[in-house]
């Protein structure tokens, strides 16, 4: 069985590569995301944490298609990361062309864009409270396109889709998963 690296080790691995603030906000809430869904699917919920937080750890230094992620895959094979860790952060991004063959591999795709969706959603209310993220608000903001614009809506859809999932059950799913970790992503529980 591989060896599996810990959460330390992939948060120095983070913070040497990304540098923001907010982008490592969207990496610890990708990671709480991934987690839950895990332990709510019965999976390896550390594997699924840890595509979560490495998922753009990349970024800053490589921040195009199809350098990100395609170049974070090469270090993280150079620090012995296992394949099926690399090849589902791979997944996030549709431009590399992955079957998704894998929960672990069709649940990144479908949250890291959701995630931040709901983390958008979220800081756009006077409280700031992710307790306060309700599908049909989210619904609605998906629908309004000047509403974070960065935000890819055809992965949100398409994402659910792969996963088999209602889309109102996933944005429970991540508010509820972001509420432990509200005040380190910048929300309030």
């Amino acid at each position: 069985m591989e060896r599996l690296p810990s959460r330390e080790e992939a948060l120095d691995l983070l913070h040497e590569y990304t540098k923001s603030e907010s982008l490592r906000k969207h990496a610890y809430g990708v990671e709480a995301v991934m987690k839950a869904f895990a332990e709510k699917h019965g999976e390896d919920s550390q594997k699924f944490a840890l595509v979560g937080l490495l998922h753009d750890f990349d970024y800053e230094m490589y921040p195009n298609a199809p350098d990100h992620p395609l170049k974070g895959s090469e270090i993280l094979r150079t620090r012995n990361y296992p394949e099926e860790i690399v090849y589902a952060i791979q997944c996030h991004a549709d431009y590399v062309g992955n079957e998704r063959r894998s929960l672990m591999d069709k649940a990144i795709f479908a949250l890291d864009e959701l995630t931040g969706f709901v983390v958008a959603c979220t800081l756009v209310k006077p409280s700031k409270s992710v307790s306060e993220i309700d599908p049909k608000s989210v619904r609605k903001k998906l629908k309004d396109k000047a509403f974070a614009r960065g935000v890819i809506r055809d992965d949100i859809y398409k994402g659910a889709e792969q996963l088999g999932a209602d889309l109102d059950e996933l944005i429970l799913l991540v508010a509820g998963a972001l509420k432990p970790v509200a005040e380190q992503v910048g929300l309030n529980p």
